[in-house]
């Protein structure tokens, strides 16, 4: 079991963490059979020290829930943002281990590679897990892009430091955009073909917006900690 302690890291530590992780990533088109796929989403109060983490997952392509790893913990890394993964990591592989059976490919509610050092929480979770993982988030953190056109399933690159990073993806009709990244053992064109599989009837692709909805209502005390099927 991969227990992760960052309570007493400071940030000049965990930027150094992030470089050393960063060499471990690897990049590549996606080489295996997609199944069961997870959606992760964490919640917590940035002033608060309890972090709530979450992970579903989904018969793949049916998008059918099977079930889901739910767990609370303290967590005492402060919120600085571009290093919330120093947060997120440690209660995510707390669920990660509950989970009886493990996805192909994990869906993370954030950033793969497009981060500032390369190492969002999508790809941080990837390398220490050694699981194929994405990012799939709601605003950029890094890198430009231009305007993909109004139609569902468009999508135009992420540049950060002329290298594509990522997709700004077009996940419903004329509705803001997606921002996909790969993590771990995945690549940008790859991320971007299985992200628009996982959409259906809203902006944020199923697995994610599952797993955001069973952890806000974990946080709010109406499902157990611990792993439930479905």
């Amino acid at each position: 079991m991969l227990t992760l302690n960052y309570d007493t890291l400071t940030v000049t530590a965990a930027t150094q963490i992030q470089k050393d992780l960063r060499d471990d990533i690897v990049i590549q088109a996606r080489n295996f059979p997609v199944n069961i796929i997870a959606g992760a989403d964490i919640s917590f109060n940035k002033f608060s020290t309890t972090v709530y983490a979450g992970i579903i997952l989904i018969r793949f392509p049916e998008l059918i829930p099977i079930g889901y790893s739910l767990i609370k913990k303290e967590v005492l890394f402060p919120y600085v943002p571009g290093y919330l993964a120093f947060r997120e990591a440690s209660a995510l592989m707390g669920a990660w281990e509950q989970l009886p059976l493990k996805p192909d490919l994990l869906v993370v509610d954030g950033h793969g590679i497009a981060h500032p050092r390369g190492m969002g929480i999508a790809a941080h979770f990837g390398v220490l897990a050694k699981t194929p993982a994405v990012g799939c988030a709601k605003k950029v953190l890094c890198g430009k892009y231009e305007e993909p056109s109004s139609e569902k399933g468009s999508s135009t690159p992420l540049i950060f430091k002329n290298e594509v990073v990522g997709a700004a993806l077009r996940a419903k009709n004329a509705v803001k955009p997606v921002f996909v990244s790969p993590g771990y053992g995945m690549d940008v064109p790859g991320t971007v073909e299985i992200i628009t599989q996982c959409v259906g009837r809203y902006r944020l692709p199923e697995p994610t917006r599952l797993a955001h909805n069973i952890v806000n209502r974990f946080r709010l005390g109406e499902v157990p900690e611990g792993y439930t099927e479905v």
